[in-house]
């Protein structure tokens, strides 16, 4: 049994990062093995779980992977850890839609049967506290809300206030953190920047975050509630292929501008025999030698425009790496990165179009079917995935999906050759075929 705490926010913004990550600091800090999840399809949250634990951050999403899949998963993520911090998405109970709890943290707390620790921002509030508590607790019967950490507490004399409104209920507080400027990470369009931009920063903050939790959160009594979780029997997911693996060289854009990578997929592709091949488009003026496909993830490569473009030599060998019929999946920050231009600036020019940055946030889940086939998907194969960005794109070609999402249904992304680049953001667990059959492609 793996002792288990679910950190929940009541909005976005709450806090539940800070709290999170200043939990598997300060617990690591103490000699414990925490690994950190994040509900729902993020990748910046997990790279602030993983620098603070020193181990990959995970997701668990009900829609991307299926309810069915998510305690395996957990199991699978948890193997070595000693304690399994969990941060939720949004507030507690919102999910993939307004009348049902899919895909929402108190959903899947439910499916690890884990307790919930309520992170409230009392900065503006005193007795309303207990109201905002009270209401959390209560509004599923079948979910244990077993303790509040406030947020953003002013002093003393504030903290005092907020425990003395929550203390009739039954719902310990936990602990309480003041406001502190050194352990807040920038944010910008897409949330908090990513660690692979600010990896020395973000563990002084780190560092900071978990001494301030050591200080302020009764870690005694997380550790109780979390051990107090149940057994959780079954077995855990593996990435370990059906058939025999396949030898395989994958290069795979790593770096600040994509970093964008679900800790399965990766392990999907090195089980199905890939050897994976990192590379930094801002930097590295090469592939990876003997590369036989080529994965570009998301990231922010509009935050990098300059230093993609400056790099011509890497940009002219994708063109040739695609030209030659080797096999390119880009997702999202790839998708902008494989086009004529960004912004102004010149990039790979292997799909004919253009891209910029949006005022509009385009965000949500997508059931898909491929629009196109690609030597590693039929047409008509279909997948769940997420799309999360502000930027747009003019571009022809055959198009890569069919997206479906609440009623409607739209043609999105590019399939050219054997390219596919797409916003859709997709986790394999549930899908393991892809990564097998892109590594028989990639070393054919």
């Amino acid at each position: 049994m793996i002792p288990r705490v679910v950190v929940a926010g009541t909005s976005s913004g709450a806090g539940k990062t800070t709290v999170a990550s200043g939990l598997i600091g300060a617990l690591r800090a103490r000699g414990e093995v925490a690994q950190g999840f994040k509900v729902g399809p993020d990748y910046i949250d997990p790279s602030y779980h993983a620098l603070a634990a020193g181990r990959p951050g995970r997701n668990l999403d009900a829609f991307l992977s299926g309810p069915e899949l998510i305690a395996p998963l957990f199991r699978h993520g948890t193997a070595g850890a000693d304690i399994a911090v969990i941060e939720g998405v949004m507030g507690l109970f919102d999910g993939a839609s307004g009348r049902g709890e899919l895909a929402s943290t108190a959903h899947v707390a439910k499916l690890l049967h884990a307790p919930v620790v309520l992170v409230v921002d009392g900065s503006a509030m005193a007795r309303s506290a207990a109201a905002v508590v009270h209401g959390f607790a209560t509004f599923d019967p079948e979910l244990s809300v077993a303790g509040v950490i406030f947020n953003r507490v002013g002093s003393d004399a504030h903290e005092a206030l907020l425990r003395e409104a929550v203390e009739p209920l039954e719902v310990p507080v936990l602990g309480a953190l003041r406001r502190d400027d050194r352990i807040i990470a920038p944010e910008r369009h897409l949330g908090l920047v990513p660690t692979a931009e600010r990896e020395l920063r973000a563990g002084e903050a780190l560092a900071t975050l978990a001494e301030a939790i050591e200080r302020s959160v009764d870690l005694e009594a997380v550790g109780r509630l979390a051990r107090a979780a149940p057994e959780l029997p079954g077995p855990a997911w593996s990435p370990a292929p059906s058939d025999e693996p396949t030898p395989a060289r994958i290069a795979i854009a790593r770096g600040p501008a994509f970093s964008f990578h679900y800790a399965e997929n990766l392990e999907l592709l090195t089980a199905a025999g890939a050897e994976l091949l990192p590379f930094d488009p801002t930097v590295d003026e090469r592939l990876p030698d003997s590369a036989g496909g080529l994965i570009l993830a998301g990231g922010f490569p509009e935050v990098f425009g300059p230093e993609l473009a400056a790099n011509a030599s890497l940009r002219a060998e994708v063109r040739a790496v695609a030209a030659r019929g080797r096999p390119v999946l880009a997702e999202c920050g790839g998708l902008l990165y494989l086009l004529d231009e960004l912004d102004g600036h010149p990039m790979c020019g292997v799909v004919a179009g253009r891209g910029e940055m949006a005022g509009r946030l385009t965000l949500g889940y997508r059931e898909a079917r491929a629009a196109t086939a690609t030597p590693w998907m039929a047409d008509g194969d279909a997948i769940r995935g997420h799309e999360f960005h502000y930027s747009s794109v003019t571009a022809g070609g055959a198009p890569a999906w069919e997206l479906s999402a609440r009623g409607t249904t739209r043609a999105e992304g590019i399939v050219a050759g054997a390219v596919q680049a797409s916003y859709l953001h997709v986790h394999w667990a549930a899908f393991p075929e892809v990564a097998a059959r892109f590594a028989r492609v990639a070393a054919a």
